[in-house]
């Protein structure tokens, strides 16, 4: 297996009552691109960093390309996630070209090149100048110049337009297919997405809700039985519409509730700080 996950518990806070992942359990093949679907807070991210080996975990068998993530580091995994490009090193005076290089662009010409084309990425553009969406392809362009084995992305193609999402992904996927490497994918973003995935995977409140299952459905499965021939896009919507609707059971039973105070009847103190010293009425 390309990855390998068994009985995988996290929590932020060593005394949370609400772990940030509860007894995952995964496999997914070489070759293979994994959309995960789930909601804010649902885990994702979470999950995408300890495969990286960003996050430390000690109760868990977390392999990949069979090598222990904490204590065998396998070599040919790529992160991309969204913190990046709020990184104050990328975000200085420095040309593209000169930044693209320092990290060895060099050797990944070809590839280097190709990336360059699709994203749309200027080599003389200031990485202090150009907008979060430009510096995103930047540094798609500096993960991904590389080969990898594995690729983990959290959310990086949020900030660029239809366009360009759908070239990356069309490289992404001649990328999986012609080398056998594998993707998994974490995002919000459904439109044009489905012809990308060999698998989909639903995640919330931490828990794995449904495994990585092949895609697209087939009426003999599971998820084809439930949803037929529905694009990713309906298949996602459903899930989360479930996964809100679940999260306001909770609330009714006890879960501290999101959104407005509805039933605050005495004012805050700092509503009635700035009532006493309000005078623009």
């Amino acid at each position: 297996m390309a990855v390998f996950i068994r009985s995988l518990s996290y929590a932020h806070n060593a005394n949370t009552t609400s772990p940030a992942l509860d007894a995952i359990s995964l496999d997914l093949p070489p070759g293979s691109r994994t959309v995960i679907v789930g909601p804010n807070g649902a885990g994702k991210s979470t999950l995408l960093q300890i495969l990286a080996g960003k996050r430390l975990v000690n109760a868990a068998d977390i392999r990949i390309k069979d090598r222990d993530v904490f204590r065998d580091s396998p070599p040919g995994v790529t992160f991309l996630g969204t913190e990046w490009a709020m990184n104050p090193v990328v975000r200085g005076d420095i040309v593209v070209s000169h930044f693209l290089d320092s990290v060895g662009g060099y050797r990944h010409k070809e590839r280097r090149d190709i990336l360059l084309d699709i994203l749309d990425v200027d080599l003389d553009w200031h990485m202090h100048q150009i907008s979060d969406g430009e510096r995103r392809r930047v540094q798609l362009v500096f993960g991904l110049m590389a080969p990898y084995d594995v690729l983990l992305l959290d959310e990086v193609t949020v900030d660029l337009d239809v366009l360009v999402r759908d070239d990356l992904l069309q490289f992404l996927k001649r990328d999986s297919e012609t080398r056998g490497a594998t993707v998994i994918y974490a995002t919000h973003i459904f439109d044009g997405l489905n012809q990308f995935p060999t698998h989909i995977a639903h995640m919330a409140f931490g828990r794995l809700v449904t495994p990585p299952s092949p895609w697209p459905l087939t009426l003999g499965s599971a998820l084809g039985a439930q949803f037929g021939s529905s694009t990713l896009y309906n298949v996602a919507l459903q899930w989360l519409k479930e996964d809100r609707e679940y999260r306001r059971e909770l609330e009714k039973n006890g879960r501290k509730t999101r959104g407005a105070l509805k039933d605050q009847t005495v004012p805050s103190d700092s509503e009635t700080f700035y009532r006493k010293y309000d005078y623009s009425h």
